[in-house]
């Protein structure tokens, strides 16, 4: 690259944002607008004009964007460019902390506690103020400290909060005052700082120790932030102390987008940047906006444009594109979250043969990772590669792996390795030596470690416990002779104490385990009620050992290609700064996206919606926005109303051959609480296998003993049919039945398990 030619690469406004170094900037950078450019740019112009690498701070959110920063800038100034104090928040002040901690009186040497870290020392503390470990998460307890430090908030003026307060008292735990102070205490003690306090204990450096603010106020002369509209208050605290000050020369550039403003659960605020303009307005603030997109096609910028309009509070700016129309969006209106999940395939496959993508041009993206389920059941039943990034494919979730681990043990208590995994988990007083010893005989005895499991010498405690381990076991294998999969899972789930250990974790990761552990219960109840989605031809039995069977099939499935080949699927939360040629939304479902924590939260539809411009601005020139009629939430199908965010799409911009309005009601409904008039018209559902044919909300089974040759019946998926033949003895009697509104109509049920309403 010629060194001097870089500005000719830019256009009118990028131009301007890089070359205007004096005083406070804000750069409002669209998705797709060439933010990083400018901002490499902006800095290796600062150096080319004369400015030492030393003088210069730029602040990111993730290591490999300061990394990639710093090459860039190399490439235009030369190796000045790593030089530059470019860094995340933590890792730039807890270098600066290792010369400076002593001022407040920590070692240099001090150590960083990871969460592993914080939460022992938090299990500890519970422990030791002798309080009630089932209200006192330690999760919850470590988030609620976490939040407090973002807020500039000590352990002495969380006392003096009569707010914080009443809420610990309504989460019953009254005490968290206690323990916020005394992990403050012994964390200094131990001299260790955790990942908040490289934030906490910076800012408490430049409050207390004027000449260390001095020495570093002189250094960083430009200070410049990536992502600003993801900063929190104690993030913003610092940067004002560094540069807002009296004969300051306030050269701070702020780069971001409030459109994009999605981690508020993390602490971020999105006023940080709204207020920003008026903030600097006083000292000559100049504002760029970045307003071509040079990623996306027309379609989807407009798309985009008019969906976060309706938002209230926002930096007004109209992005546009020069990339031509392009295709428009397609909507995949879905009867069920199978059905969801097959035409994501089905329309994967079409893409790639049609437009010649590759796998890797194509991403999946939900609002939840449980969505994640069903959408790989069928990419893998289609041999489409894929590759689950900002969590673990679903089966290997370790909340889904000791619910399936239990399964295990129910249709085989000679599993050695289920049972190794849930023995003691949750924890029922049989430790690890205990474990060693089971093993042990197994081993000498040459036999399973269920069968030996009576036969260990162990302390009463122990023993009583194994006993009780065992009946819940032999209870479920019990109900596993006569009942469905989903009811015995529900069973022995709840009786293990798995489903009340998840359940009474409230923290955001406590939550998305939930979210886990019941869609793999509405994973066991679809297979119960639509067992043939993924079972082989004919199989009809909804028994757990069937479940099991057909799920060791689909986890067996090696996914990874050698050439790295692979559709991507992750959370839209995770996708925020990549792009690829193809995108699918998916989920877009009233309660699901937006979720239903935002619904009675204006702040929270908007942030919902912020959301979802991310997610439609990830694409270059595809886009597929999807929903399902009904969904399988807690074991139920349950009806979804369509997102809000669908009636925001303009239809001129929407492939949509067949349509039928929304109703309405549920447009008068959307549009009061939304501000907006409706204008999405749904597609009528197109299904190869119409996954629904009856109402979950009126269906309701007969009792199996009921059924007899000749009655007409409904069934929840094969819809109206009826019973030609039954064959063998209570309480196996399998039916046949011959269901007209399906392919291969003439199927055999066996009546235990096939919930039939008698018609």
């Amino acid at each position: 690259m010629d060194n001097s030619n870089y500005l000719s690469e830019l256009n009118e406004v990028q131009r301007g944002a890089v070359t205007t170094t004096k005083g406070p900037v804000l750069i409002v950078a669209g998705p797709g607008s060439g933010k990083t450019r400018v901002l490499t740019y902006r800095i290796a112009h600062l150096l080319n004009t004369g400015v030492s690498p030393r003088n210069i701070l730029s602040l990111t959110f993730t290591n490999k964007a300061a990394r990639e920063m710093k090459e860039r800038i190399s490439k235009v100034a030369g190796n000045r460019g790593f030089s530059v104090w470019a860094g995340t928040f933590h890792s730039i002040f807890a270098r600066i902390l290792r010369v400076e901690a002593e001022k407040i009186g920590y070692p240099s040497s001090f150590t960083i506690y990871d969460a592993d870290d914080s939460k022992s020392l938090i299990r500890s503390i519970i422990k030791q103020l002798n309080l009630n470990k089932e209200h006192y998460r330690v999760n919850a307890v470590r988030t609620r400290i976490s939040s407090a430090k973002s807020q500039l908030i000590t352990p002495k003026l969380y006392a003096q909060r009569e707010d914080l307060l009443m809420e610990d008292a309504k989460a019953r735990m009254p005490h968290l005052n206690k323990i916020y102070t005394t992990y403050t205490l012994r964390c200094k003690q131990s001299g260790a700082m955790d990942f908040d306090d490289l934030l906490y204990r910076f800012f408490e450096l430049l409050q207390k120790d004027k000449e260390t603010l001095d020495k570093y106020r002189e250094r960083f002369q430009h200070v410049l932030v990536d992502e600003f509209q993801d900063t929190n208050q104690l993030q913003y605290a610092i940067i004002k102390k560094l540069v807002y000050y009296k004969d300051s020369p306030m050269n701070i550039c702020a780069v971001g987008d409030d459109a994009q403003s999605i981690y508020a659960f993390r602490g971020a605020t999105i006023q940080n940047i709204l207020d920003f303009e008026k903030e600097f307005k006083p000292h000559g603030i100049k504002v760029f906006k970045l307003e071509q997109n040079y990623r996306s096609t027309e379609h989807i910028v407009k798309i985009a444009n008019q969906v976060i309009q309706q938002n209230r509070n926002q930096i007004q700016k109209e992005i546009w594109s020069d990339k031509g129309e392009g295709q428009k969006v397609k909507i995949i209106a879905a009867n069920s979250d199978n059905e969801e999940g097959k035409r994501i395939a089905d329309t994967i496959i079409e893409q790639k043969n049609r437009y010649h993508l590759s796998n890797t041009d194509i991403a999946v993206l939900y609002r939840t990772n449980a969505q994640s389920r069903i959408i790989e059941e069928y990419l893998r039943r289609f041999n489409i590669p894929y590759r689950v990034f900002g969590g673990l494919s679903f089966y290997q979730r370790k909340e889904v792996k000791d619910a399936i681990s239990y399964l295990r043990l129910v249709v085989n208590p000679n599993d050695d390795e289920a049972l190794k995994r849930v023995i003691n988990y949750p924890k029922r007083g049989i430790g690890n030596t205990t474990i060693d010893k089971i093993e042990a005989v197994a081993i000498e005895l040459g036999q399973s470690m269920w069968d030996s499991l009576l036969m260990v010498d162990v302390g009463p405690r122990a023993k009583n416990a194994i006993s009780s381990f065992r009946r819940i076991i032999l209870k479920a294998a019990e109900k596993n002779k006569s009942e469905d999969a989903f009811d015995v899972a529900s069973f022995i789930l709840k009786k293990s104490g798995l489903y009340d250990l998840l359940k009474g974790d409230n923290t955001i990761e406590g939550m998305n385990r939930m979210e886990n552990f019941n869609a793999l219960l509405d994973g066991i109840q679809s297979f119960v009620n639509d067992g043939s989605e993924f079972a082989e031809v004919g199989a009809e039995d909804a028994s757990l050992a069937s479940y099991l069977q057909n799920i060791a099939l689909l986890t067996d499935f090696d996914t990874k290609d050698s050439d790295g080949n692979y559709v991507t699927l992750m959370t839209v939360h995770a996708a925020k700064g990549l792009e690829f040629k193809s995108v699918f939304v998916t989920g877009l479902e009233e309660n699901l996206f937006p979720s239903f924590m935002a619904k009675d939260n204006p702040e929270a539809i908007d942030e919902e919606r912020r959301l979802f411009y991310v997610a439609i601005t990830r694409a270059e020139q595809y886009l597929t926005l999807s929903y399902a009629d009904n969904r399988y939430q807690f074991g139920k199908a349950r009806h979804n109303a369509p997102s809000r965010f669908l009636d925001e799409v303009p239809e001129n911009h929407v492939e949509m051959p067949t349509r039928r309005a929304v109703s309405a009601g549920r447009r008068a409904t959307v549009g009061a609480r939304s501000g907006i008039s409706g204008s999405f018209k749904r597609p009528v559902p197109i299904s190869r296998n119409q996954t629904l044919m009856a109402d979950p909300s009126t269906f309701k089974a007969s009792p199996a003993a009921a059924i007899q040759v000749g009655m007409k019946v409904l069934h929840l998926k094969f819809g109206k049919g009826k019973v030609l033949a039954i064959d063998g003895r209570e309480p196996n009697r399998v039916a046949t039945i011959f269901f007209d509104q399906i392919p291969n109509p003439e199927r055999k049920i066996m009546l235990k398990f096939a919930k039939l309403q008698i018609i």
